[in-house]
């Protein structure tokens, strides 16, 4: 018999191949990496900018991934940082990665889209608060601990 905890990591770790898979692929035509997405997406959902700090709770990456991130979209011209400290520069998508980003936007509501096919709205809605619970849950097992049985 599988366990909760088979069934559970087993799910998740797919649903996260899949997804680096189809960033992958997406992103290689802007030239981009699959990991780029993420970046891209959560900037454009702030058009006043993001710090790198910012961008690494919100997308959940340490700041050795964003690091990495800012310098290759800087460079690519997607987008610009304000002078500053580095971790505390406002970063923001230039008009080329603004163009960018809405495509991305838009393949990615397209993929979760066909991952609901079979899905009601209602379903939906309560998967994606159940997950919500579940990802605060164990950010606070994380930072508490387990406990003892």
């Amino acid at each position: 018999m599988v366990s909760r905890y088979e069934r559970f990591t087993a799910s998740i770790s797919g649903i996260c191949r899949s997804i680096q898979k189809i960033e992958t692929d997406e992103m290689k035509s802007f030239g981009l990496k699959g990991s780029h997405a993420q970046y891209l997406a959560a900037m454009d959902q702030h058009p006043e900018g993001l710090t790198a700090s910012q961008l690494c709770t919100i997308c959940e990456k340490d700041k050795a991934a964003v690091s990495r991130a800012v310098a290759e979209l800087e460079e690519k011209g997607m987008i610009h940082k304000e002078n500053g400290v580095y971790y505390r520069a406002r970063l923001t998508l230039t008009p080329k990665g603004r163009e960018i980003s809405r495509q991305v936007c838009k393949k990615a509501e397209t993929a979760v889209r066909l991952a609901e096919t079979n899905i009601s709205k209602e379903e939906s809605h309560a998967l994606f608060a159940m997950l919500d619970t579940i990802a605060e849950e164990l950010r606070k097992v994380c930072k508490e601990g387990l406990p003892e049985e």
